[in-house]
């Protein structure tokens, strides 16, 4: 009987501790009021919202394929877009022509190529060769005979035994015999003619790389013929055509920037034609790039150009791909010293793939542009595993 009674006490005092527990709980609920769960949830929402910062240094932003861009200065309104191409400079892309006529008879680079200012690239045999060779060859001889003729002059001169207009007849031929190898020699080495005289060399006046080749071992070519073409890829500007208003509101020295798949090119604006096109109707404007970036020659691209009001009115603009909705705001992703930072900001008019902020962001600032996606989805993950 005593170990029974035992027993029932325990269970008494449990049961005492569950009332008084469901007690309290019940004056807590009371108290804390029914609205309690869902302000402590959205405090912990706000607590884990789209401004949490993602750690991410260069190389994994590189590996993710994220491009980064400059937060632009000015209004949408007063840019102005426009389609380009990349041509090469007066110095960076050179025509290799054939000097005279002949048989090719050696080619030694390929389409693709690399080349050196100076390299023969191909040998044309040719007549003119010889012919240009030989007089060349008899210019020489012809000065070195009147040079000798002139010694002898001046030797008899000297003892008194001829007069001085022999002595002055010889120095008139000795002249006219060193212009005449200057000559011929000058015409050898534009026409590169070989040591041996057979052959004339094509060869290129600039570095680069050879992008048209319409040699062919053997094949007969006249003088003039176009057989290579070498362009520098460093040597490039962009030439972009606007209409004829757009012209006028356009000065040299504007400011422009170039979309690209790996990023922005930033270039500024180095002339504009006077009049327009008869047939496009359209004035070019000539650009010079600041840095090659992934530009060549003959690509057609997208030139964005702000104009003096762009440069001074009020906003900021970024390319539409760098907006992100995150828990139904619109964020961009800045750039900071150790990942990025999503700042929700007000987003204004969008014109050719970009948006004018008009809250959040200010010039100068680095942000996210292509796969900003990842990050949103990195910021998702987060969110989760908190």
């Amino acid at each position: 009987m005593k170990r029974l009674t035992n027993q029932q006490r325990l269970l008494g005092g449990a049961a005492a501790a569950v009332i008084v527990l469901g007690g309290g709980f019940a004056v807590w609920s009371m108290t804390r009021g029914p609205e309690a769960p869902a302000e402590a949830a959205a405090e912990a929402e706000e607590e884990h919202g789209a401004g949490e910062a993602l750690e991410m240094d260069a190389a994994r932003i590189q590996a993710a394929g994220i491009i980064l861009a400059p937060v632009g200065s000015g209004s949408l309104s007063a840019e102005i877009v426009a389609q380009g191409t990349v041509v090469g400079t007066p110095q960076g892309e050179a025509v290799l022509a054939a000097r005279a006529d002949g048989v090719i008879t050696g080619v030694s680079l390929r389409l693709g190529d690399s080349v050196r200012a100076g390299q023969t690239v191909a040998l044309i045999e040719s007549r003119e060769a010889s012919s240009i060779a030989a007089e060349r060859a008899t210019a020489q001889a012809r000065l070195t005979a009147a040079r000798q003729a002139l010694a002898r002059e001046q030797r008899l001169f000297d003892s008194q035994i001829t007069a001085r207009q022999d002595l002055e007849a010889a120095q008139t031929v000795l002249a006219e015999a060193e212009a005449e190898a200057r000559r011929t020699s000058s015409a050898a080495a534009a026409a590169r003619v070989s040591g041996d005289g057979r052959s004339t060399g094509v060869v290129s006046p600039i570095s680069g790389r050879v992008t048209v080749s319409n040699a062919t071992l053997g094949a007969f070519v006249t003088a003039g013929t176009e057989l290579f073409r070498v362009a520098n890829a460093s040597q490039i500007e962009v030439q972009a055509s606007v209409s004829a208003d757009d012209a006028g509101r356009i000065a040299p020295g504007d400011r422009a920037s170039i979309t690209l798949p790996e990023g922005e090119v930033q270039a500024t604006v180095r002339s504009i034609t006077p009049g327009v096109d008869a047939e496009s109707r359209a004035a070019t404007v000539l650009l010079t790039v600041s840095g090659v970036g992934g530009l060549r020659p003959g690509q057609a691209i997208a030139v964005r150009i702000y104009t003096r009001d762009a440069q001074t009115s009020a906003g900021v603009s970024v390319p539409e791909e760098a907006i992100q909705t995150v828990e139904g705001r619109e964020v961009v992703f800045v750039r900071t010293a150790t990942g990025f930072n999503p700042v929700p900001v007000i987003v204004g008019q969008r014109s050719a793939g970009r948006a004018q902020i008009t809250s959040g962001l200010t010039a100068g600032q680095t942000v996210a542009t292509r796969n900003a996606f990842l990050l949103k989805a990195a910021l998702g993950a987060g969110e989760v595993e908190h």
